[in-house]
């Protein structure tokens, strides 16, 4: 192939309640950049970008009665979406304190790159799980 792929543009989530969800991601720094209503087989939905440096996370909900699919889905959602970090620790420490759902007890270690790894993940209101990673 002849064209260049630069970086993940954005990840797309469905969500059950585009309110909720935005809170949620607000609490995570991240900002709404722009917001807008879709057509979606004759009914309405919305959606949302949410962006935190160079990252955007797309929420959006559809209308009913396509919105029953999502909540009754068992795949086909994105299994996780990886934000790259500093601090393991710090990151641990402050998510905990804010009383997001931690998934592990702590940071795992994994031994992925030349020096392993150690990452983390909170679920999302809808469970999505959204992983916290810092490459040792």
């Amino acid at each position: 192939m002849n064209f260049k792929i630069n970086h993940i543009q954005h990840i797309g989530i469905p969500v059950t309640d585009l309110n909720r969800s935005e809170l949620f991601y607000k609490k995570l720094g991240f900002e709404n950049v722009m917001a807008s209503g879709f057509d979606h087989n004759g009914g309405k939905g919305k959606m949302a970008m949410m962006q935190k440096g160079e990252m955007i996370i797309e929420i959006y909900q559809f209308p009913d009665p396509a919105l029953d699919e999502i909540r009754n889905r068992v795949d086909g959602h994105v299994d996780h979406v990886a934000f790259d970090v500093d601090d393991i620790d710090l990151a641990f420490s402050e998510l905990k304190n804010a009383t997001f759902r931690i998934v592990e007890d702590a940071p795992v270690f994994l031994p992925f790159w030349k020096n392993g790894c150690k990452y983390f993940n909170i679920l999302g209101p809808d469970g999505e799980r959204l992983e916290f990673n810092q490459i040792l």
